[in-house]
């Protein structure tokens, strides 16, 4: 069985998708970009958006009762792969260690003009 998790505290989703879904003790939480999510505008740079994008993942995974030290799994989408040091910087101010395992992505482009994305799996056992 599955549920749906929302939260208010991040981007509605752009397309038909759910913010994120719990199936069983895993809850995966779908890419997140830059958005604010009372304004859905880009947040402005690099540095800004992989704030925005932890605090977006960070607020879904309290919406399914777990914070992000629950992750597993993340797979970072950059469309340029010099900002992947700036990402690791910023992802441990918001993911303790031990670090999920991860993988990164260089894309040519992105939703919305997105800089970076990243989605995650959670394990709430």
């Amino acid at each position: 069985m599955k549920t749906v998790i929302q939260s208010q505290d991040a981007p509605a989703a752009i397309g038909t998708y759910s913010q994120a879904v719990r199936a069983g003790e895993t809850v995966y939480l779908s890419g997140q970009i830059g958005l604010d999510p009372a304004t859905l505008q880009m947040a402005e740079g690099i540095e800004a958006q992989i704030h925005r994008v932890f605090g977006n993942l960070r607020a879904l995974a309290q919406a399914a009762g777990l914070g992000l030290e629950h992750a597993v799994r993340m797979t970072v989408y950059l469309t340029d792969l010099q900002h992947f040091a700036k990402v690791n910087e910023i992802m441990a101010q918001y993911v303790p260690q031990p670090y999920p395992s991860r993988a990164a992505v260089g894309v040519a482009s992105l939703p919305r003009g997105a800089l970076v994305e990243i989605d995650a799996i959670l394990h709430a056992g």
